[in-house]
């Protein structure tokens, strides 16, 4: 009977030993070229703003403060799941990478597989920040019946303008964004 549960536990272990170890997801985040997240503020929450929630970094790192946030800000609720989220990734890269005047902060949403975020997010050239909400805690505060949903926060940090469904081209987005910024 030793003889049987030394040989259990010697597999047991070789089975472990064989399991590849789980990949750092900050360092993954990092090495995706995915930028770090903004630093959380202490600016009191406004009416009409963003929940009082905290959000952690996507794959790892300090947690960020949504009520605290600022703008002119495009905040983009997504999924790697997402075929519709899929389809607007690009435009969104593309808005991120040539807007000066407006940052963007995804935030992944009810998505058990960060580590497929992540890699989905270095394969659409989604580089700016990513905030994880796996729980849908904003789902209620932000009335978030479905994702893609997209939110504008101007300077004093309220939602001036809302966007459900995915966005259908790069000039969409943008003008999108003149619009709830009223410029």
């Amino acid at each position: 009977m030793r003889a049987l549960a030394l040989a259990l536990a010697g597999l047991v272990v070789a089975g472990c030993a064989a399991v590849p170890a789980t990949p750092d997801l900050q360092d993954a985040r990092r090495a995706a070229g995915i930028a770090d997240c903004p630093a959380s503020s202490d600016a009191p929450a406004v009416a009409g703003g963003l929940p009082d929630v905290t959000l952690g970094c996507l794959g790892g790192g300090h947690s960020v403060r949504l009520a605290g946030l600022r703008g002119p800000l495009l905040v983009n609720f997504w999924a790697q799941w997402c075929d519709p989220c899929r389809a607007e990734a690009g435009h969104l890269a593309a808005f991120a990478s040539t807007s000066t005047a407006v940052g963007v902060l995804g935030v992944d949403y009810t998505d058990p597989r960060p580590e497929l975020a992540i890699e989905f997010a270095q394969l659409t050239a989604m580089t700016y920040p990513h905030l994880a909400d796996p729980d849908a805690v904003t789902k209620a505060p932000l009335q978030i019946s479905g994702i893609p949903a997209s939110f504008l926060v101007d300077a004093d940090g309220r939602v001036v303008a809302r966007h459900y469904g995915a966005f259908s081209s790069l000039e969409d987005v943008q003008g999108w964004v003149r619009q709830g910024l009223g410029s």
